[in-house]
């Protein structure tokens, strides 16, 4: 692989990933299953190329699966959806521990921000051209989660730039 595609790769996918998180999820209230594996495959496949030492290889899943497991205890407790916990892994996956407090505090902040935004606009009439958009209907229904996969992915385009992964690929 050459450089410059290698560069490419390391600039587009994580951020694309993320972006698509979040559409997926606001529009859906889903984030989908192939989408994290499609994150994981990336990371696997660019790590080595982008000289992740197996030590460092190792301690991203380790911080993945952390992440993981106390995710998903917030999924049981019904806190957050299990989409979440699995795009968070996934995530960190890619920021490794380095970025992963980062990581976590913004996404609290922006998560708490989205829930203030979405209570305020349940609290609201919706306009009659809205009444024909079922996703607007889904994020307007009091009974309906919060899609934090937004806050996950604003978080994570916050740190990404902070990371090795970003100096690789416009170094």
């Amino acid at each position: 692989m050459s450089q410059t595609i290698l560069q490419q790769a390391l600039f587009a996918i994580f951020p694309l990933c993320a972006a698509y998180g979040a559409a997926s999820d606001i529009l859906t209230m889903t984030i989908p299953n192939w989408l994290v594996a499609v994150m994981a495959a990336g990371f696997v496949l660019l790590a080595p190329l982008a000289g992740l030492d197996v030590h460092a290889f190792a301690l991203h899943w380790l911080a993945a699966g952390v992440v993981l497991v106390v995710a998903f205890a917030c999924f049981a407790f019904g806190w957050i959806g299990g989409g979440d916990a699995k795009f968070a892994a996934a995530i960190i996956l890619w920021l490794g521990p380095a970025g992963a407090m980062e990581f976590l505090i913004y996404a609290g902040l922006f998560g708490g921000l989205l829930t203030i935004v979405l209570l305020s606009f349940r609290g609201r009439l919706l306009p009659a051209f809205a009444l024909r958009q079922d996703w607007l209907l889904r994020l307007h229904d009091p009974k309906a989660g919060v899609p934090y996969g937004v806050a996950l992915s604003a978080a994570a385009l916050v740190v990404y730039p902070n990371t090795a992964w970003l100096g690789l690929a416009v170094g």
